[in-house]
């Protein structure tokens, strides 16, 4: 029970996990083609498209549609998977008897089925041991049968099989038999189906589950940080197209996601070159005819020619037809080693930090002044989506809601003020710190007055505009947190299950992670977080405001470049204005609290994290850190009997000053003195504790004899006297 008094329950349990299970299965796959992965039951060849709810394709097996393909031989397979968090696997299942309809009619079809080629999955959430040890066996049988006889044999034989396997395989049957119109399905086409059918076990349930973790590390082969931040990008992009019955490309994926996964190509040097060729100069693009046109190129960073809302953005700030300078930007697109790339449309500036230092000398303050004009007009837009219900943001393009200017241009303007921001140096013939005013007064009338619907459209992109000024940034933040109504409670209220809804949210978190990184801004930034804690009212995203602060603080694995005295104060700071939420987090940093971690985000165009620097601390620092948490703890319980009660579920884990502080504050006077229903919470995790560990004596993290006498002598000065008290913990 919550403290109102209302009955908690998780998102499976009320049936509202199904969609958030199904989208990461989805995600799971998308995953597995940026990364060059296989898919489960198919060759291993790579995964070329993905469809989503393929029913309007003609699939009833319709969750997910899996195409891998072997381009230098033309040949294609698919898996046709549904995607059940739990499902019995019994006769009487109405909804095992759904999923066998729908693979016997696909089955059946042989416009969109190969039984030659093409298999069927059911996807389902961790597998029982009677589905481990009767479904799958009976399933795997098939495949490895030369015939039916001997298939039938082997479920016949007594000694081989069991009345469990022959169950399930009536299952299988009754379910088909229905699904062909109520006529029996021979034995040879039972065969058949059931070598085509596979059944998949995925604990993507669980954030520690296997799965996710072997994804993660997937991931972590083309990007080594941020790595939860890419997964939860993908989820994002499954859940877009999922809601459109879309289907997934490398080409159709977002070209800010792709670039993470780009594979490295390795060729080999023709042997017609000559040494000088090998060794050639790298070009100079400051001395290009076009030289000019290209540094206003560089300032803008990306556009899509596609919109005619970009073009005449552009035109303001080059002050003349658009056509005549993209005639020249696209000559330099023919040169060898051209900086800039053209993609369905869609142009992006390559090796941009290495370009802002060559051509940032052709930069001048009219040029500046009328990237400021254009930027406040493009990013003040707001999103026509937030028009609609929370609960249709997905359908806005549908409905052609959709935002004026192009993502190209809006990301590659912010990436613009950024490195104005951040590398004002390269442009030495504008006025002294011209371009950090720029980006300053830029974020300023961007954000002094921002509402929700400008927090909320600028949210992908706020990583980076922190980046650009990083004081203004938070100035604006701040401000934003003492309005009435704060525009950050709406946010909070938009966010969706993960399956139906987004989380606008995010960007903030992610800016003020990356902001964390710099000593300067650490304890802002802190603060900050824990004031949006206050506002959060929770959800099924793992994005949220105590977690970053948990993920910055985190002993063994930091993120943030500030000393520990610093980190220190940051604490302290939240303990003093934000009690409730330095409680938690205090909590979450004591040992064995978080045995996982993938790391905040990152400053992309601010050099803040030094190019040697090395993740992870010191044996030292690691205790000096826990044993300071640890202190902290105690000392915050020791005057609440609800803190004190919390505390004891760590109690194992503390180290020894603290772990005998807290027991002798429990065997204190004043607690003792207690009545029996303030201090029976107490008594009864003490004693859970106890059980706990006598149950597992030789476990790593079990506690010593003495230690756990220690707690028992406790415990018998707070027992019960009521026996319903006493034997409740039976």
């Amino acid at each position: 029970m919550s403290k109102d008094g209302k009955q908690l329950s998780n998102p499976f349990s009320t049936g509202a996990g199904g969609g958030h299970f199904e989208a990461h299965v989805q995600a799971s796959f998308v995953a597995l083609m940026l990364t060059r992965g296989f898919a489960p039951c198919l060759p291993s060849w790579p995964i070329s498209k993905i469809k989503l709810q393929g029913k309007f394709a003609g699939y009833d097996t319709d969750d997910l549609i899996v195409f891998a393909e072997k381009s230098d031989v033309n040949q294609k397979r698919k898996m046709l998977a549904q995607i059940k968090h739990s499902i019995n696997l019994t006769e009487g299942s109405k909804v095992f008897g759904e999923v066998i309809q729908a693979a016997w009619n696909d089955f059946n079809n042989d416009e969109i089925f190969s039984r030659h080629n093409d298999v069927i999955a059911l996807i389902t959430g961790p597998l029982s041991a009677t589905d481990v040890n009767d479904t799958r066996t009976i399933l795997e049988w098939a495949r490895h049968s030369e015939n039916v006889e001997e298939f039938t044999k082997k479920v016949e034989l007594t000694n081989f099989s069991s009345k469990n396997k022959k169950n399930r395989l009536q299952a299988f049957r009754t379910h088909l038999d229905n699904a062909n119109g109520g006529d029996p399905v021979s034995g040879d086409l039972l065969f058949e189906f059931l070598q085509h059918f596979h059944l998949l076990g995925y604990d993507l349930d669980i954030k520690t589950g296997v799965t996710l973790s072997l994804l993660h590390s997937l991931i972590g082969q083309h990007a080594q940080d941020n790595i939860q931040a890419l997964w939860t990008w993908i989820v994002d992009e499954v859940q877009s197209a999922n809601k459109n019955a879309g289907t997934i490309t490398l080409d159709s994926l977002s070209d800010d996601l792709t670039t993470h996964f780009i594979q490295p190509t390795y060729e080999t040097i023709p042997e017609s070159l000559s040494a000088s060729q090998i060794n050639a100069e790298p070009v100079d693009w400051n001395q290009h005819e076009y030289a000019q046109d290209l540094a206003i190129a560089v300032l803008l960073g990306a556009w899509d020619e596609n919109s005619k809302a970009d073009q005449e953005i552009i035109q303001q700030l080059i002050a003349e037809e658009y056509a005549a300078w993209i005639e020249k930007i696209r000559i330099v697109l023919q040169q060898p080693d051209s900086p800039v790339s053209l993609k369905n449309g869609k142009w992006n500036v390559q090796e941009r930090k290495e370009l802002w230092k060559s051509l940032g000398p052709r930069l001048f303050d009219n040029h500046l002044d009328m990237f400021k004009s254009c930027c406040l007009t493009v990013l003040a837009e707001s999103d026509p989506k937030f028009e609609l219900p929370a609960d249709e943001h997905y359908s806005a393009s549908f409905y052609g809601k959709t935002l004026q200017y192009s993502s190209s241009l809006r990301k590659g303007m912010v990436d613009g003020l950024a490195l104005l921001g951040s590398q004002p140096e390269a442009l030495i013939n504008c006025a002294h710190d011209k371009p950090n005013a720029i980006a300053v007064l830029t974020i300023r009338e961007l954000l002094e007055t921002a509402d929700w619907d400008r927090w909320g459209s600028l949210n992908s992109l706020l990583p980076v505009i922190s980046e650009a000024a990083p004081d203004e940034f938070l100035n604006a933040i701040e401000a934003s947190l003492h309005q009435t109504p704060c525009p950050f409670e709406k946010l909070f209220s938009l966010e969706g299950d993960g399956f139906t809804g987004s989380n606008y949210i995010t960007g903030i978190l992610w800016a003020l992670e990356g902001l964390a990184w710099d000593p300067t801004y650490l304890v802002r930034a802190c603060v900050i977080l824990g004031n949006l804690a206050i506002h959060d009212p929770g959800g099924q995203w793992a994005n949220r405001p105590a977690n970053s602060l948990t993920t910055i603080l985190l002993p063994w694995l930091p993120q943030t470049l500030a000393p520990i005295d610093k980190r220190k104060v940051a604490m302290q700071t939240l303990v003093k204005e934000i009690p409730t939420v330095a409680w938690k987090l205090v909590l979450s940093l004591l040992p064995n609290q978080l045995q996982s971690s993938s790391g905040t985000h990152r400053p992309v165009w601010r050099e803040t994290i030094p190019d040697d620097w090395e993740k992870g601390t010191n044996y030292k620092d690691y205790w000096v850190q826990t044993d300071y948490y640890a202190e902290l703890a105690v000392s915050m319980a020791c005057d609440s009997i609800e803190r004190l009660s919390e505390l004891i579920d760590s109690l194992a884990s503390l180290p020894p000053p603290s772990f005998k502080a807290v027991l002798e504050r429990l065997s204190s006077e004043e607690i003792i003195n207690k009545s029996e229903e303030e201090r029976l919470d107490i008594w009864t995790r003490l004693t859970t504790l106890i059980l706990k560990h006598k149950r597992f004596p030789d476990a790593k993290w079990s506690l010593d004899f003495e230690n756990i006498v220690e707690i028992e002598a406790v415990a018998d000065k707070l027992i019960p006297q009521n026996p319903l008290n006493l034997h409740r913990i039976l």
